[in-house]
């Protein structure tokens, strides 16, 4: 295999929940050294969420944490002890990128600041991911991806006009923020190999989630229109919307924005006579009539499958998707001729699925290494082959607790 891109970069990952493990595993999984530092009496909140191996709760029983932190090295340090945190600073010594993604006062108390992390090494690149940056009026904001979908705006344009917003399902911006924030890595590296300078990249991700939505901020920036909750339609198309199909919970989305995919649609729909009325004659008249139309392409639907509804539809050149349950996604052609999901061992929970990559480079491929670690899996191979301890020096710093063993 050739050289990975990240080859002999070194990471202090002291990130936890999301956003900051899911950015240092891309570049784990392109070859860099990532030390990810936990302890047990202050546990990452992903190792106590499901899903869990078996239905069973435990520390590292979370496939979660597992998928997140693949090809990293694991060990476990209480930063609360004095001596946890000499060796905290041996690690930014050691380290290329320190990442973190506490409370902006955290890392401060520790005394593990991007200021005092570039006064022990001058050059250090320091990632911080946060909800909401650092310093401001809401400098200090803790929470999680959902409150940050909300804050961006998600929530008052996702969901029934006639319902309660509806947040995108999950930690939304938990899942944006990590490409902003491995390509802003890659920018920092970058711009070190070339001037020798490190810096503090401060990410926020109330600003990745705005950027998401920058159709609706230009509107109204422009034209004062604010948009809101319309279900599954669409100003600029119809039909617009996920139809049922044959099966059980079966559906499939068609989205027709133009006069020449209008009439590729009724094409496949055989021509029938609802089709030609005045009232669906023009988006605009379409638009009008929504109601009556989705349930006339919902009879249709119903007799076919998902999959068919998509290939016709889109054989015709009209978009069209499956809306794919999580066994769909794994039996999808495509998605297993791209081989996204692979299997690795972990030493507790066993052989099951990761996450890929969503994006291939052909000459300097990525590969996951290993499973995310259990908690201080590494601890005995970090500190004697990085950091240089002797065994009693180890065993002497479990016994204080500053190596975390048990919660």
């Amino acid at each position: 295999m050739d050289k990975q891109i990240f080859e002999g970069v070194k990471v202090a990952d002291f990130t936890w929940v999301g956003v900051g493990p899911i950015t240092t595993k891309n570049l784990a999984d392109h070859g860099a050294t990532v030390v990810r530092i936990e302890s047990h009496t202050h546990l990452d909140t992903l190792r106590v969420a499901p899903p869990f191996k078996d239905g069973v709760p435990g520390v590292d029983r979370s496939a979660f944490v597992a998928d997140y932190n693949s090809s990293k090295y694991g060990v476990s340090l209480d930063l609360n002890k004095p001596k946890g945190i000499e060796i905290a600073r041996r690690f930014v010594l050691w380290a290329d990128v320190v990442a973190e993604s506490f409370s902006p006062k955290a890392m401060v108390k520790w005394g593990l600041d991007y200021e005092s992390a570039r006064k022990i090494k001058p050059d250090i690149i320091y990632f911080s991911a946060s909800q909401q940056g650092h310093g401001g009026p809401h400098g200090g904001f803790i929470g999680f991806g959902m409150m940050m979908a909300s804050l961006a705006g998600f929530g008052h344009l996702t969901g029934w006009p006639d319902r309660l917003p509806a947040i995108p399902y999950g930690a939304y911006t938990d899942f944006i923020s990590p490409f902003y924030g491995s390509i802003a890595l890659v920018a920092a590296l970058d711009h070190r190999r070339k001037t020798g300078l490190g810096q503090h990249l401060d990410l926020s991700q109330l600003e990745c989630g705005i950027q998401f939505l920058a159709p609706v901020q230009l509107d109204y920036a422009v034209n004062g229109r604010e948009w809101c909750r319309v279900g599954n339609r669409d100003p600029s198309a119809a039909p617009h919307n996920a139809y049922p199909c044959k099966g059980n919970d079966a559906w499939c989305a068609i989205a027709v924005f133009t006069d020449e995919e209008w009439a590729a649609f009724c094409r496949v729909l055989g021509g029938p006579e609802w089709t030609r009325e005045e009232r669906f004659s023009t988006l605009r008249n379409r638009r009008r009539s929504e109601e009556e139309m989705d349930r006339l392409i919902g009879q249709w639907t119903l007799d076919y499958t998902p999959r068919e509804v998509m290939e016709m539809m889109q054989g015709a050149g009209v978009a069209s998707g499956v809306v794919q349950s999580a066994q769909d996604q794994f039996d999808d052609p495509q998605v297993r001729h791209r081989d996204f999901f692979q299997y690795l061992d972990h030493p507790v929970i066993g052989r099951h699925a990761y996450d890929g990559f969503s994006f291939e480079l052909s000459k300097t491929p990525g590969k996951l290494r290993s499973a995310g670690p259990c908690l201080g899996q590494h601890n005995e191979l970090v500190y004697k082959e990085i950091l240089g301890m002797t065994d009693d020096e180890i065993g002497d710093l479990m016994a204080e607790g500053v190596i975390t063993t048990e919660e």
